[in-house]
């Protein structure tokens, strides 16, 4: 007896996995530095957990709609218009166990077997899974930092097919931290305004920016926003990342579409989570708590990007949103350590964490293989340690 073809065909998340080791390591009493996590280091604020607490205490532990409570869809339509000037009713909105099940709903509600996405890289490591799950056929479009990550007009007409079904969209971008201004956007949407194309718009990280503002493709005409799925979430807002809270936003049949497949897989999203999460959009407390999040993680971005530009074989991009910046590290290629050649990012991330105990993101599991990915959600003390033992290490190859 075997497994499916495509459980066999399908890549286990290496951010999870390098993550897991890393503390496994640290577990033996190992002094390992991790770049890995891909959330908030700030626990949930007291006054969601109270919330919580509140929801248990009032017995609100049964089933939900499977789209959510309308209080708490209600709270996300406020959210949109108030954020981001967009008018939306309830009907479009479907509330999910976390941001990863909110893709999942998109692609399957739109996509037919042998549909073209078209996938900007670097790009999240999930997306190829989820697509390819939904039967969607990946197109990618590759940048790099020359360009900032940032896809262009010409580049994006040039890709599209009669097969294209959708656009994936990912701003402010995992793993390169690129935000797109409102210029930028506008210029894309008007190249997808001249085909029948859906936008998988991924927001996780909006109010993650640091210096520039952010601006959704839905807001660009009434024919972007027809054509839009928002996927978001509250993880990366409100350190909520264990809650599994996510949302989607789309035209009433899509979202009809995609409720209907959640209520045939996990249906409702945890109800005490549900309504947490409505006090966490709807308290003024959070402002504060986002606030003090993002100057933090603004002053170690700076850090971050100070440290990585004295790197010895080593470039670097300068991240404006998200928690991530991402390396150049081919000029280590050819070199070696301790007798072994480094060949690609897969070597030198092995070596790096074997060596110098130091876990970062192979880059190629993001469509990026001459890059590595850290993460600067962790202390500014061990930035500066790990990026210490990233330096010695980069000097010690031969």
């Amino acid at each position: 007896m075997e497994i499916s073809m495509r459980a066999k065909n399908i890549s286990p998340s290496l951010t999870l996995a390098i993550t897991a080791k890393a503390k496994a390591m640290k577990a033996q009493g190992m002094d390992v530095v991790s770049f890995g996590a891909g959330e908030p280091d700030f626990n949930t604020p007291d006054y969601i957990i109270e919330a919580a607490k509140y929801a248990l205490d009032k017995g609100m532990t049964k089933y939900t709609p499977v789209a959510g409570t309308l209080e708490l869809r209600k709270a996300i339509c406020d959210k949109l218009a108030r954020d981001n000037g967009l008018d939306y009713a309830p009907e479009s909105i479907v509330v999910s166990n976390g941001g990863k099940q909110t893709l999942r709903n998109a692609f399957e509600a739109v996509l037919n077997p042998g549909d073209e996405v078209i996938l900007p890289a670097p790009y999240w490591l999930t997306y190829p899974e989820l697509i390819q799950l939904s039967g969607g056929v990946c197109v990618y479009l590759n940048t790099d930092a020359s360009c900032d990550f940032k896809i262009t007009p010409d580049a994006l007409r040039a890709v599209i097919t009669p097969k294209t079904k959708a656009f994936v969209f990912n701003n402010p971008s995992n793993p390169t931290g690129t935000v797109y201004s409102e210029e930028e956007v506008r210029a894309l949407a008007k190249v997808l305004e001249e085909r029948e194309i859906y936008v998988i718009s991924d927001e996780i990280y909006e109010k993650l920016v640091y210096g520039v503002p952010f601006y959704s493709i839905a807001q660009v005409s009434e024919k972007m926003k027809e054509r839009t799925i928002i996927c978001s979430g509250l993880s990366k807002t409100y350190a909520m990342t264990g809650w599994r809270m996510g949302y989607s936003v789309a035209k009433p049949e899509v979202a009809k579409a995609m409720s209907s497949i959640q209520s045939h897989t996990t249906s409702n999203a945890n109800s005490i989570a549900q309504y947490a999460s409505c006090v966490a959009l709807t308290d003024k407390r959070g402002d504060e708590f986002l606030s003090s999040m993002n100057k933090t993680f603004d002053e170690r971005r700076k850090l971050i990007i100070s440290l990585a530009k004295e790197l010895p074989h080593a470039s670097c991009n300068e991240p404006k949103g998200a928690f991530y910046i991402m390396i150049d590290v081919s000029a280590c290629f050819g070199k070696t350590c301790d007798g072994k050649v480094i060949e690609n990012t897969s070597d030198f991330c092995a070596l790096l964490l074997e060596k110098s105990l130091v876990a970062v993101i192979d880059g190629a599991a993001f469509g990026a293989p001459k890059y590595i990915r850290l993460s600067y959600a962790i202390s500014e003390a061990d930035i500066k340690k790990g990026l210490a033992r990233i330096s010695e290490f980069m000097s010690s190859l031969a």
